[in-house]
């Protein structure tokens, strides 16, 4: 195994710039819309729980297609995928600008998450393969900025759209930055050939695509009717909990697997992918509770509740490099550990706000968080790279984004469910409804009740992230060179 340089070579360094454009344009899509919603309803005349699909449908088909990308990837090889991808993204990008209803903009949007659930793993498969494991925590350090910012710029860039041009340009932005990242893809990433020995698992994907469609409609279901008692709610529920289970009989039978259930078999991929899970929730389901906070209870503008995120994004680009390069040399145990633990630090702050708390306060918070983000999540994700080899980087790759979609998803609509019950219980379900949707003003002690069901809400993101600290502590404390399991073959460009 060649020693590990300081500085990286021209051509890791043109193959990230290639990953972190696509990865940050198909992230960014995942919150730029969330801002737009109210503006849908109006224009198409619908209602909030139908335009909400919008979004609800991009992200399901981007845990869906998300199993598809270590078979592809073995098939056609990666840089093929990857532009495939874009090319799917940048296509369902300007068929969303040009929907006309809101029933052709929801299955436009499908279209476009089967590009964008495939650029993400795609791409931290060409920089896995490209670093090889002893680099990955410095790689990581540079390709997961996006994964951090994104949701960040997302809200604040589509204020800004929806407030000075048209919705339509939410999805017009894309092309040029999509078409960069072709060129880019085309021209710098290496192709090799794919093969034919790999057998795609029809049987799984048919288990686990409406397995993991149905859980999170499910979820998704628990906030439209108040609760787990309606019928659509267990029917998804049980139906995707049972399908899921025989995607689970299924992959310990078949030859090649969506999912390569023997990865667990190694130890620190298993505590690593833990923390991938539970950095999913607290990431995602925060970064979901944050906006509302602001815009229902501090009344602020779209574009300022986006702009009050931005210590997080700022903490995590300052530190994640540090923290990269300390994985790397000192092993992932000790820094994963302290920023799962700042990481919870952050977010208690949060769990004590009311409704005129200090926004320098809650900035410093959140900054916390953002450093703690930057030493938790880099270091988790380079540890579940660590004992594998040239062939198993594919299906970890897939494997491990789909843990990170699921945690999100699951905790959007955990936290989602938390604050509508809190608020209900607190203000009652009619003026609740009438503060959300802005048709009725709140008095002073409504505001203060609403905040603090906020604040009961992020004891869930405190306690998942501290649930973290647990499979942190369990990663390897010693570097990769002297680590008793290394990968087996070198890693090369795909």
């Amino acid at each position: 195994m060649p020693a590990t340089k300081e500085r990286l070579e021209p051509a890791l360094v043109r193959a990230a710039v290639v990953v972190v454009l696509g990865t940050i344009m198909a992230i960014l899509d995942t919150t730029i819309v969330a801002v737009a919603l109210h503006r849908l309803s109006i224009d198409f005349r619908s209602t909030v729980s139908t335009i909400q699909w919008v979004t609800t449908g991009y992200l399901l088909s981007l845990a869906i297609v998300i199993p598809l990308s270590g078979w592809a990837i073995h098939r056609l090889g990666a840089k093929r995928v990857y532009m495939i991808s874009l090319a799917f993204f940048l296509l369902g990008s300007i068929l969303c600008a040009c929907a006309w209803s809101a029933t052709s903009l929801i299955v436009f949007r499908v279209l476009q998450g089967f590009g964008g659930g495939m650029i993400m793993p795609v791409g931290q498969a060409i920089m896995a393969r490209t670093a090889g494991p002893q680099r990955m925590g410095k790689v990581m350090g540079i390709v997961g900025v996006p994964q951090l910012l994104g949701p960040i710029l997302g809200p604040v860039l589509g204020g800004l759209i929806v407030s000075n041009i048209s919705w339509r340009w939410i999805f017009i932005v894309n092309v040029p930055i999509g078409l960069v990242a072709l060129w880019l893809s085309r021209t710098y990433l290496v192709p090799t050939s794919g093969d034919r020995d790999h057998r795609f698992d029809l049987a799984g994907f048919a288990l686990l695509a409406p397995g993991l469609a149905l859980i999170v409609y499910g979820l998704s279901q628990v906030g439209v009717v108040g609760g787990f008692h309606g019928h659509s709610v267990w029917f998804s529920l049980v139906g995707g909990l049972v399908l899921s289970a025989g995607f689970i009989v299924r992959s310990t039978r078949a030859l090649e697997p969506l999912i390569d259930l023997r990865l667990f078999k190694d130890r620190t991929f298993s505590f690593a992918a833990a923390g991938i899970f539970l950095t999913g929730v607290t990431l995602y389901g925060t970064m979901f509770l944050l906006p509302l906070y602001y815009q229902i209870d501090r009344g602020d503008a779209a574009w300022k509740a986006g702009l009050m995120m931005a210590p997080q994004g700022i903490g995590a680009a300052m530190f994640m490099r540090l923290a990269g390069s300390l994985a790397d040399k000192h092993g992932p145990r000790y820094v994963a550990t302290g920023g799962m633990a700042g990481l919870a630090f952050g977010t208690y702050f949060y769990t004590t706000v009311g409704a005129h708390s200090s926004y320098y306060f809650l900035g410093t918070a959140l900054f916390i968080r953002g450093i703690g983000l930057g030493f938790g999540m880099m270091s988790v994700v380079a540890a579940s790279y660590r004992n594998l080899t040239h062939a198993q980087v594919p299906k970890a790759t897939s494997a491990t984004n789909i843990l990170r979609q699921i945690g999100g998803s699951l905790g959007v609509a955990v936290f989602a469910v938390v604050l509508d019950t809190q608020i209900t219980q607190r203000i009652g379900a009619r003026a609740g409804a009438a503060i959300q949707n802005g048709i009725a003003q709140a008095s002073p002690t409504q505001l203060e009740q609403i905040a603090r069901a906020f604040g009961h809400s992020f004891w869930w993101s405190c306690g998942s992230c501290a649930l973290g600290i647990i499979p942190a502590f369990f990663l390897p404390r010693t570097p990769i060179a002297k680590s008793p399991v290394v990968a087996s073959e070198p890693l090369a460009v795909e």
